[in-house]
């Protein structure tokens, strides 16, 4: 039962209303499935997210679903890497309209590396490619965002020093390092990146270590140069993407008090994230997929608040800023 105190969320002034149309839970057939991604493509709707016997384990698997509706839901593949624990699924649509579905493998050891990041194609939703290693060994590409014809996404170092780097790439599988080093303090880690109308890039960035607050990007072309915001929250499995109006809305765990699946807005102005939907979730949860369409806010995301870690599908209608 979905409890009315959480169907609506209030951000601080100006008032924005948000309200929860619905919230289904749409897989729980693994032990544990986590760590979202969704998108629309070609008329239906598609979920990656991990597979596993526990949040960190041996046997991690990416599986895809896909939907015609969003509520009935079919398997579409599951996808692995050799000897290796598949992670963090993210979906993207490329220009030349593949569905474009990325991970990490963290690789068994002894290996000479920890992580590889791999990336798999579907011209149709169904069949899926071979996977593909993409950049370079022991640095996680979180997530890639097209813009006019290129992906561009930020990884972060699993070996040694913490830093992020910023690569792109023309057809998704080939990456070249774009800006290294471009920011190290407090392990920065997650990330999201969103292109504005005027070519302002935007990058929300997740950091672990002390400082531990996110981070809000900015950069110009050719996107080499960054400077930085502290957004003075901590913020997990972030993800960001901009309103057809202009504002900014982003997702993730936020942990002030207790853990949970927030929608926030950000202010790139002044660098600041305002909650103002909390969604129903608890304990392991966070890790959203945003997708707009027919004027409303789709959000994948997993939880463990009923149990069993599983999958989530919100849809949230979000009203016009007041005057």
């Amino acid at each position: 039962m979905l409890r009315r105190d959480l169907l609506v969320g209030w951000a601080a002034a100006p008032l924005q209303r948000a309200t929860i149309v619905s919230v289904e839970k749409i897989w729980d057939r693994a032990q544990h499935n986590a760590f979202t991604g969704l998108a629309r493509f070609k008329g239906r709707w598609y979920c990656a997210f991990r597979e596993g016997s526990s949040h960190v384990s041996p046997d991690g698997a990416l599986r895809v679903i896909t939907s015609a509706d969003g509520v009935n839901w079919t398997s579409s593949d599951l996808l692995t890497w050799p000897n290796a624990d598949v992670r963090d699924a993210k979906l993207s649509v490329t220009p030349d309209d593949r569905l474009m579905l990325s991970g990490a493998a963290a690789l068994h050891q002894p290996n000479p590396a920890r992580h590889q990041s791999a990336v798999w194609f579907s011209t149709d939703g169904r069949k899926w490619s071979d996977g593909l290693a993409a950049a370079d060994p022991d640095f996680w590409l979180w997530r890639v965002t097209w813009h006019r014809g290129n992906a561009y996404g930020f990884a972060y170092g699993t070996a040694g020093d913490r830093f992020v780097r910023l690569y792109s790439s023309r057809n998704g599988y080939e990456f070249t390092l774009l800006a290294d080093r471009v920011f190290a303090e407090g392990y920065p880690n997650e990330s999201s990146v969103v292109f504005l109308g005027d070519e302002t890039a935007l990058c929300l960035l997740r950091r672990d270590g002390q400082p531990n607050t996110a981070l809000l990007g900015k950069s110009r072309p050719p996107y080499r140069a960054w400077t930085w915001q502290d957004l003075g929250v901590r913020f997990g499995g972030p993800h960001m993407l901009q309103l057809p109006d202009g504002r900014l809305v982003a997702g993730g765990r936020l942990y002030d008090g207790r853990q949970r699946t927030g929608l926030c807005w950000l202010d790139r102005e002044v660098g600041k994230l305002t909650e103002f939907l909390t969604l129903p979730s608890g304990g392991d949860t966070s890790y959203p997929g945003l997708v707009w369409h027919d004027g409303l806010l789709w959000v994948s995301y997993y939880s463990s608040h009923e149990g069993k870690t599983s999958i989530y599908l919100a849809k949230v209608r979000l009203g016009p800023v007041s005057k």
